[in-house]
């Protein structure tokens, strides 16, 4: 753009030409740009655009006025006259507009970021002040003033964290320099318009105590913690309160000299990167931090230095169960997070889960990317590849994750990033010192509290002054508790939960109980906690203590209500205020509003309790009725997400509580999305307690949201235990209905071997039963493995009886609204003429297809209507037929485009430039391959493997001088086997 223009997001949205401001338009067209400029650079996808403009409620119509709203933005942008000039340009799906740092407010103010940044390492801290002063001098209001809606809210906040950020650091580095009475008047505005912002607190205190106003400072931080105990409930922080304590005992290192006047919090953070605009937001899915966080300061101060020390990316927190990993991480996560702009990601991988498995590599790497905005359907199936699509979509971004309860160094190995600006924290019972040999992480190593850190604990914990009026049993208390924090944390909720309870008498009840949980010993610590734990079990009511022992019979690893109340066989209200009741206690988390959770000790403990006082006939029946809960659920589910047609079930036990979803098939989604580790979960521990029948039927149930989401791994593992469980049982449905889905898995996963064999054995089986309908479904699976085998005949056949048991169901169905039995019809007659296709029998193709077309186009099947026109242009095509071909395929292009994939469309148009060429068509031949070419090239599919041909093309039409030299149409498959 060569400097001629200058755009503003730091206030208003506004753009200036060297010929003066330029008309926006409305809100929402500048909301369009501000989009693009926020990306800095980088392409912004249509979808995002309209995410950002309507949000969750974008009409019909949104596209076409996306389009309208650029049109706009280009002629307002464009010189005058010149329309090819335009600063907004089409890339692929989407937008891009670039600037340089000079033509971005946003730009100039993360440059000079970084060099106040570059200013520190080098200790200028007066540079350090300049550079931040010139930064903020930059912003004109609040960011993008004048737009609204969701979108433009959250990049609001986002850039005003960045703003406070240099606030807060250049008012450090002046405090540095001695600059105190203007820095403490600057501050008291910024608390009075920030009251609940510590950092400006902690500021203003050492500006009041280092201008002589001691008494000033300390009052200060009575008004915080007044203030953060309403709003609220919680006390001032470790940093606000080290200050108090400093300058109360009158801390001569304060005033020590110029470097070390400013707080340790207050440092100048690293200059955050470019932050490229989103539909979704960034994630920050950090759990909350404790309010009373005790202690930890060299474990704390040692993170730091090692993680913005050096090049470490990866730190390894471990230590034993309870020791508080988990707080301690959460707690250092959220006081570094503003440094990691690009998110900040949570995995909890349940390595030393005493009734699930731990959670896969694969599992998590998909949880991750999908939270960083990856398309879940085209995730590749292979660790290896999903592992180097993370560590790329990572390449260039600040990104922290924490993962938490690792097993071993096998396990998270793969979701480590690659390189320098993101830092991966890991907490684990085991040191790991694969992770630490192999992968360079830094170990810190928890032990369970000092003497004085507990004693703390315990005051902040327990009501005021309780804990100094009886100082023996507190220490009677932290040695029977090992000083480990689980064991504190339970021990002083149980005095708050009974007041009436002396603190002297929990240390006599503590003293009496003599077991442990003895599972849970190792070499760091001789905690014994099940005393601890039994003591919140006592106090419980009869119902809600046999409530929390069946929680242990749950496969994890969270539970929702109505699946507690079928574990229970108890009502909806009457569950919820048991659930409550075991929150109140500490022994129930509500991790995420509405699903409940509880610690691994809990858990192991409450398994203990099972055992000893519930019979195996009443855990049976928990049991039984936990799974009758899933699998009634699941299929309540399927009815409105799924293709196929339903099995038969028993009824469910008395006491289920089902869900239901009415006519709302997005609830169903999302209930199967939210509910799909617990489904996992439930089909092994169903399969492990020989719940063979709910074993296979909870695989097919799962099976179809595990197929829509690709995981192809699960969906074969599943399939395999529900097999096994079959096959105990005897029951020939059982084992056909799980053969087919070993075929379809196998398939997916390039094994088209075994897939034959499931899907011929299924074939085999439903024949026996009767059961056509399902039948039809594994004809169409052989049809498709026999193809890529190469055995044409063996797809052609089993194509056509797919076909003839589809227009049965098709025909029945007519009369009703459900159109799946035509749809499979049209899916079956293209499969046919595919499949007379590849015998060279393209008449017989041609026939089929035009069936198949009116089909599609009758139903409105846009993505059937454009692979059957290029099924006809491939017949066409065949037969030397080249202008039918051509006019075939640029039906196929029009149509794909309508469905919004563009890689369809890229494969018509491919096909349409070999047409064009049997047509002795060279140059229209090219233009169509050129685009083919860059939309390919655009979407990044595949790379080089998947546009060479393309490119060997059009390097032989251009050796051959244009002539009109015959290229063999190359078709992709066909869209039946994209069709689940």
């Amino acid at each position: 753009m060569d400097g001629q223009f200058r755009f503003a997001v730091l206030g208003p949205v506004r753009a200036w030409r060297s010929s003066g401001e330029i008309d926006l338009g409305p809100p929402q067209q500048r909301l369009v740009l501000a989009a693009l400029l926020l990306a800095e650079g980088a392409q912004v996808a249509s979808g995002e655009l309209v995410e950002a403009v309507w949000g969750c409620e974008a009409p019909a119509s949104a596209f076409g006025v996306l389009r309208t709203y650029v049109h706009r933005l280009r002629k307002a942008l464009e010189p005058a006259g010149d329309a090819t000039a335009s600063v907004i340009r089409s890339t692929g799906d989407g937008y891009q507009l670039l600037t340089s740092p000079q033509e971005l407010d946003l730009s100039s103010f993360r440059e000079l970021l970084a060099q106040a940044e570059q200013a520190r390492c080098a200790g200028d801290i007066k540079g350090v002040a300049g550079f931040l002063q010139e930064a903020l001098s930059l912003w004109r209001g609040t960011a993008l003033a004048g737009t609204r809606g969701d979108y433009a809210q959250a990049q609001r906040q986002r850039l005003d964290g960045l703003r406070m950020s240099a606030q807060a650091d250049r008012i450090a580095a002046e405090l540095s320099l001695g600059d105190h009475s203007t820095a403490a008047a600057e501050l008291s505005g910024l608390v009075a318009e920030h009251p609940l912002d510590e950092r400006f607190r902690e500021l203003l205190m050492l500006a009041l105590y280092l201008s002589g106003r001691q008494a000033a400072a300390l009052a200060t931080y009575r008004e915080a913690r007044i203030l953060l105990a309403k709003e609220l409930g919680v006390d001032p922080g470790p940093a606000l309160q080290t200050m108090y304590q400093r300058i109360l005992r009158a801390d001569t290192t304060l005033i020590a000299s110029p470097s070390t006047t400013a707080p340790a919090q207050a440092h100048v953070p690293a200059a955050p990167r470019p932050v490229p605009a989103r539909s979704l937001p960034v994630p920050a899915q950090l759990p909350p931090d404790l309010p009373v966080f005790v202690g930890r300061d060299a474990e704390l101060t040692e993170l730091t230095e090692s993680a913005f020390g050096g090049t470490v990316v990866v730190s390894a927190i471990s230590g034993t169960a309870g020791v508080g990993k988990t707080a301690f991480a959460v707690h250092w996560a959220r006081r570094v997070a503003d440094r990691f702009p690009d998110g900040q990601l949570y995995v909890n991988l349940r390595g030393f889960d005493p009734v699930g498995l731990p959670v896969s590599p694969e599992h998590a790497l998909r949880t991750v990317l999908e939270s960083l905005g990856a398309d879940a359907r085209k995730l590749p199936q292979d660790l290896d590849s999903l592992a180097a699509r993370f560590r790329t979509l990572l390449t260039g971004k600040r990104v922290l994750l924490l993962l938490d309860n690792v097993h071993d160094a096998s396990q998270v190995r793969p979701l480590l990033p690659g390189a320098p600006g993101c830092l991966a924290l890991v907490t684990s019972r085991s040191r790991l010192p694969g992770l630490v040999a192999v992968n360079g992480a830094h170990p810190v190593d928890l032990a369970v509290l000092s003497v004085p850190e507990a004693r703390e604990f315990l005051a902040r914990r327990l009501k005021p002054g309780q804990a100094e009026a009886e100082p023996q049993a507190v220490e009677e208390i932290i040695s029977r508790c090992a000083r480990l924090p689980l064991a504190l944390a339970v021990t002083a909720a149980r005095a708050a939960t009974r007041p009436t309870l002396s603190l002297t008498a929990i240390a006599a009840e503590l003293r009496e109980s003599a077991d442990g949980l003895d599972a849970f010993h190792d070499g760091d610590t001789a905690a014994d906690i099940r005393a601890v734990f039994s003591w919140s079990y006592q106090a419980l009511a009869p119902q809600a203590a046999r409530l929390f022992r069946f929680l242990a019979l749950h496969p994890g690893p969270d539970i929702t209500l109505p699946a507690t109340a079928s574990l229970a066989a108890l009502s909806l209200p009457h569950t919820r205020h048991l659930l409550t009741e075991l929150v109140q206690v500490h022994l129930l988390e509500e991790h995420i509003p509405g699903r409940y959770t509880a610690h691994d000790l809990l858990r192991t403990y409450a398994t203990e309790l099972t055992r000893a006082f519930d019979s195996p006939r009443d855990a049976q029946a928990a049991r039984s009725r936990i799974l009758d809960h899933y699998l009634h659920s699941a299929r309540e589910a399927l009815t409105l997400t799924g293709e196929r047609a339903l099995i038969s079930m028993a009824p469910a036990a008395e006491g289920v509580r089902v869900e239901t979803f009415g006519a709302d098939t997005d609830k169903a989604t999302a209930w199967f999305t939210a509910e799909q580790a617990v489904l996992l979960a439930a089909v092994e521990q169903a399969s492990a307690h020989h719940y063979d029948v709910h074993t296979w039927q909870l695989a097919w149930a799962v099976a179809n949201h595990l197929h829509w989401r690709g995981l192809w791994q699960e969906h074969e593992a599943v399939h395999h235990i529900a097999l096994a469980a079959a096959r105990r049982l005897g029951d020939l449905t059982a084992q056909a209905h799980t053969h087919h889905g070993l075929s379809v898995a196998t398939a997916a996963r390039d094994r088209s071997d075994e897939a034959r064999v499931h899907a011929e054995r299924a074939i085999e089986l439903f024949t026996d039963l009767d059961d056509m309908q399902t039948c039809a479904e594994c004809y169409r699976a052989l049809s498709q493995v026999a193809e890529r085998q190469g055995d044409p005949d063996t797809a052609l056949d089993a194509a056509q009886r797919y076909l003839a048991l589809m227009q049965t169901y098709a025909d029945r169905d007519r009369d009703t609204d459900d159109s799946r039995g035509r749809r499979a019809t049209a899916a079956a007659l293209n499969m046919v003429g595919w499949s007379h296709s590849q015998l060279g029998q393209h008449q017989q193709a041609l026939e089929h297809c035009r069936q198949a077309l009116a089909l599609c186009q009758e139903l409105e099947c846009s993505t059937g209507v454009a692979e059957t026109w290029g099924n006809i242009g491939y017949a066409h095509h065949h037969l030397g037929q080249y202008g039918q071909a051509v006019a075939a395929y640029r039906n196929a292009v029009d149509s794909s485009r309508q469905s919004d994939f563009h890689w369809k469309t890229a494969e018509a148009l491919m096909c349409l430039g070999d047409a064009h060429l049997g047509y002795r068509q060279p140059d229209a031949a090219r233009a169509a391959w050129a685009e083919a070419l860059g939309i390919k090239e655009r979407l990044g599919a595949g790379g080089a493997a998947d546009t060479e041909p393309l490119r060997t093309r059009m390097r032989r039409l251009a050796d051959s001088s244009g002539s009109a030299t015959h290229v063999p149409a190359q078709r992709p498959d066909p869209w039946h086997k994209r069709t689940p």
